[in-house]
């Protein structure tokens, strides 16, 4: 089955290009045009992916992704965010509230068709992989299930990848570029900035709460989770 992807952009010729190029690949493409209406759609049949426009009539982009990120039905909801060039804050606080990547305006399709592919491509469950344990965290791959002292954590696709990286480096350091080739799927690093992995990092930490304090910083070099500590 075709995965569903939803796109939110009010301006008809980026929205129609959008949707041209991913029907173009196979993909089942919904679309929407105020963040009101996005809301309306995920909560009616939640698709696969959201592409989501940060400028939006009635409700902005960032609000969009705060509400489905609170929302338990779409917390683990793979969001791809649309930004202006040069508005890297809001490209920050969009990493913040939760969205899982971003394409900075104007894009290319090709550049978009490959992160609405390697996000998808991510998010799938891996069934074959063996659970994986760190002090009272515990995550399962095969169910995509995260558990601190046996209590279930709500996270994003992109958390759970790069918390899945640092558990199975088993206290190996791991570069920022390792981990955008690992984590976001771009083989070459400068296709996304580095600062995109401390965003992850520093709101996987909150998450975890005090088994947050295993995920170590290596000045100038990258992260590491502590398995003791």
């Amino acid at each position: 089955m075709a995965s569903r992807v939803l796109i939110v952009e009010d301006e008809p010729d980026i929205r129609d290009l959008v949707a041209f190029h991913l029907g173009r690949e196979g993909y089942a493409v919904t679309t929407a045009s105020t963040g009101t209406e996005a809301l309306r759609q995920v909560a009616a049949a939640r698709p696969d992916l959201v592409v989501l426009d940060l400028m939006l009539p009635e409700i902005d982009g960032l609000e969009v992704c705060r509400r489905l990120r609170r929302d338990p039905s779409a917390a683990t909801l793979p969001i791809i965010m649309l930004t202006a060039k040069g508005d890297e804050v809001d490209r920050i606080v969009g990493l913040e509230v939760g969205a899982d990547d971003y394409v900075v305006k104007p894009f290319s399709p090709k550049e978009l068709v490959a992160r609405v592919r390697a996000v998808l491509r991510r998010a799938q469950p891996s069934p074959e992989a063996g659970a994986l344990a760190a002090g009272a965290v515990e995550l399962d791959p095969g169910t995509h299930a995260v558990t601190v002292g046996g209590a279930p954590l709500t996270l994003t696709p992109k958390e759970f990848d790069l918390l899945r990286a640092l558990m199975h480096a088993r206290g190996r350091v791991l570069s920022r570029e390792f981990l955008l080739d690992r984590v976001w799927g771009y083989a070459r690093a400068n296709e996304i900035e580095s600062r995109t992995v401390d965003v992850h990092v520093r709101r996987l930490r909150a998450k975890l709460g005090m088994e947050g304090r295993r995920i170590l910083t290596v000045k100038n070099v990258g992260y590491r989770l502590d398995p003791e500590g």
